[in-house]
Parts: structure tokens; sequence; C-alpha cells
């Protein structure tokens, strides 16, 4: 079972490389950012599987961290890719 966990996280590493064409070749800025999403949930991947398969309990702590980045950097690409006008309440 641990031959497995390792093969699949080889896998899952693959998947990035692939990923990395997208980003560097992407048309849109749209493609760029689900690139990144990409990475930030195949790291989450990876970092689990190898978790279990060396009995690090450290790296689910880092999958963690890694899951909130890419959460937190797909909001701020939002707000910045797509600025909308900001609601006043102030005013109304």
């Amino acid at each position: 079972m641990q031959t497995l966990q390792f093969v699949l996280a080889l896998f899952l590493l693959l998947n990035l490389i692939a990923g990395m064409w997208r980003v560097l070749r992407g048309p849109t800025a749209a493609d760029r950012m689900l690139s990144a999403q990409l990475f930030g949930t195949t790291s989450v991947a990876t970092l689990l599987l190898l978790a279990q398969a060396s009995g690090q309990s450290e790296l689910r702590d880092v999958a963690l961290v890694f899951a909130l980045l890419s959460a937190v950097t797909a909001v701020a690409f939002v707000r910045r890719a797509w600025p909308g006008e900001e609601a006043d309440d102030d005013n109304s």
C-alpha cells in the first residue's frame, strides 16, 4: 500500500509539469489562474499522500497551509482581475 501511495504522489507531480506548460503558455489570465489552482490542489494531495505513506504527520500541517494559501490566492486574483464597483452603503 505504501508503494502505491508513493506512485500516486509521483503521478501527481508529473501532472504539475503539464500544469506548468499551461502557466507558461496560457492565452488568458484565467487559464494561468486555473493552473495555479491546479498547483495548490495537487500539492495538497501530494503532501497528504506522502504524509500517509511516510507516517510524518507534519506534512498534513503543511498541506493545510498550502490549501489556505491557494484559496487566498484565488480570491486575490479575482479581486484584481475583475474589479467591480465597490458598494458604498454609507451614502445610501
